[in-house]
């Protein structure tokens, strides 16, 4: 046993001052608010310096390209051009005002005639494929 009246205290003294160093000031408090700000502020134009790298002209690139669409697809959507992604949203429009998701497995589409015609002639399609099964219908521009 150790002679000093507090021993069994000692371990305690480090806990106490590891919370004293954490509790602040407000004088600090509010000087470490004004480093998180200036280091958001930083970050914030560090994001924005990578954006202002493109010209507000440049052209969409992926599935925000417009392109050339298949006679099959251009009947299904009424346009002759447009992106990938603008083709998914108008299809999952399609399948949800038919009702065309079955109802045990979401995951899945029933096709009907024009969603046949134009996913190759199958009667039941996985949400995933669309996308997939859409590519054949886009014109590949030369």
């Amino acid at each position: 046993m150790s002679t000093h009246p507090h021993a069994a205290f000692r371990g305690c003294r480090f806990l106490l001052e590891a919370a004293k160093a954490t509790t602040r000031s407000p004088k600090a408090a509010s000087s470490s608010a004004s480093k998180n700000k200036a280091a958001a502020t930083a970050l914030k134009s560090s994001t924005s310096a990578g954006k202002q790298g493109r010209s507000p002209s440049a052209r969409p690139t992926g599935i925000l390209k417009v392109t050339p669409v298949s006679p099959t697809l251009h009947t299904f959507l009424g346009v002759s051009e447009t992106s990938r992604g603008d083709a998914v949203k108008k299809i999952w429009d399609y399948i949800k005002l038919h009702n065309l998701q079955d109802p045990m497995n979401k995951r899945e589409i029933n096709c009907d005639h024009k969603l046949k015609i134009l996913f190759g002639g199958k009667d039941k399609v996985g949400f995933l494929e669309i996308s997939k099964l859409l590519s054949a219908h886009f014109v590949k521009p030369n």
